[in-house]
């Protein structure tokens, strides 16, 4: 069972690689099999809104008219996408206002708020690439506002994919730490960052195809169900309880920490950290062109109904680690949720391994410009990651600055554009659903700013 967990885990450290992969991707269109100029221009007559078309409209697709991906393999793939490691950090963000079990429920309400709002902008960069042709979120944005300003959105995928190459990093540091322990060896977080650097990270940097770990990624959705279901029996056996028998196994400030600030506590300030967190855990928006142009017969209503139903099914996730998690150890809930739990504790030992699962990559690496910034990120991470320990605030201020842009701001300007290029063309639903999504960025701003604060005030 060790040496499983050791060769699995040592697969999974390949994650923040393609993370840094997929933000310099972001800066440049998908290639897609006989695509022309005319293929991209701005179609006038996209009028399709929810899947619905006008009887004058048509039911535009992007590029060549969709990919060869099955529903049922884009529902896999894009739950995968969006259920990443910001989910163990949720349980912190309700510890951030609350400390009562009760707390969980208006946290719920936030966390399907969130991923519904998160679900339509995500929607609606498919829509885009359907009105206008384009490839990715950076021609998204070339096609409706301007190619003079699309540096904007691709820096930001770029420095928003730092931030999660970082928590990659932090997770992959605390776990390998905590594994070490598990094998009876006392080895710093900071230790195993930099031998996991020198010894594996740096060597698969040099990898030019990283497909043949393919078969290892496609467990990951079922690795952080099994951590969702040990979670909650750790919760409902009552081994972490005052008296359990694995309470005294863990520090003192990571024991379940109970009070009475439960469901009303929400209207405090500080839930506006968990509301940021959200935003980096459901970011999965700058693949939503790759996404959509994947997907076999990519007509609207179809693309609709596997961005509904793998956000759903992600919210239930997102929902089920973070109430359990939090109702277990309460305000005492570390920023990643597995710290929490012993390191004698066998079921969650394993879910440590099947949280590995789902960082493991797929995706075949390019040219060698991309090396030598995967280089670059690398280093830069890595440092970063040894001095910053609390993944709650790179959550949260990640969240709060370019993931709010990524999914909200951005793709209502993209759209609100879109609009008026049409001209006398748009309809009077879309210029209505302009306002519903310029509404969403301005919430979207508005909880950037207060959540940016917040997560500062944590330092």
């Amino acid at each position: 069972m060790k040496f499983t967990s050791a060769l699995v885990l040592l697969l999974s450290i390949s994650a923040p690689i393609t993370d840094a992969r997929r933000a310099t991707n972001s800066l440049a269109s998908i290639p897609r099999g006989g695509a022309t100029k005319q293929s991209v221009a701005f179609h006038k007559d996209a009028r399709v809104w929810g899947g619905d078309a006008s009887s004058t409209a048509k039911e535009v697709r992007g590029g060549d008219g969709g990919g060869t991906s099955t529903m049922t393999s884009h529902l896999f793939n894009m739950v995968k996408a969006i259920v990443g490691v910001g989910v163990l950090s949720l349980p912190a963000g309700i510890a951030a206002f609350g400390d009562a079990p009760s707390a969980s429920i208006p946290a719920a309400i936030l966390i399907a708020s969130i991923g519904s709002i998160a679900a339509y902008n995500f929607s609606l960069l498919g829509r885009l690439c359907a009105m206008t042709g384009a490839t990715s979120y950076k021609s998204a944005w070339e096609e409706t506002v301007g190619a003079s300003t699309a540096w904007i959105p691709g820096s930001s995928c770029v420095i928003k994919t730092f931030f999660a190459v970082l928590a990659y990093s932090m997770v992959l540091g605390d776990t390998f730490s905590a594994l070490f322990e598990t094998f009876g060896f006392n080895v710093s977080r900071e230790k195993a960052l930099i031998g996991l650097t020198v010894t594996v990270l740096m060597p698969l940097c040099k990898l030019k195809d990283l497909s043949s770990l393919a078969p290892f990624s496609l467990v990951g959705i079922a690795g952080m169900l099994y951590t969702a279901l040990a979670m909650a029996v750790r919760f409902f056996d009552g081994s972490y309880a005052e008296g359990g028998k694995l309470a005294a196994d863990v520090a003192e400030s990571l024991r379940p920490a109970l009070g009475t600030k439960g469901a009303s506590a929400v209207f405090s300030s500080n839930a506006f950290i968990l509301i940021c967190m959200l935003s980096t855990a459901y970011m999965a928006h700058f693949n939503a062109p790759k996404f959509y142009l994947e997907l076999e017969n990519n007509t609207i209503a179809r693309w609709n109904t596997c961005v509904a139903t793998s956000f759903s099914i992600s919210i239930l996730f997102f929902i089920g680690i973070a109430a359990m998690g939090f109702s277990t150890f309460g305000g005492a809930s570390n920023g990643l949720i597995l710290n929490n739990y012993s390191t004698k504790d066998s079921l969650m030992g394993f879910s440590r391994v099947a949280v590995a699962f789902a960082l493991v990559p797929k995706e075949e690496r390019t040219d060698a410009k991309l090396n030598n910034l995967t280089y670059i990120i690398l280093a830069s991470v890595t440092a970063v990651a040894m001095k910053i320990t609390d993944l709650s605030f790179i959550m949260s201020f990640g969240g709060a600055t370019l993931g709010n842009a990524l999914i909200y701001v951005y793709p209502a300007i993209m759209f609100r554009s879109a609009v008026k290029n049409l001209g006398d063309d748009a309809t009077a639903a879309q210029k209505l659903e302009v306002k519903l999504a310029m509404a969403f960025a301005a919430l979207g701003i508005g909880m950037g700013a207060i959540g940016t604060k917040m997560a500062l005030g944590k330092l």
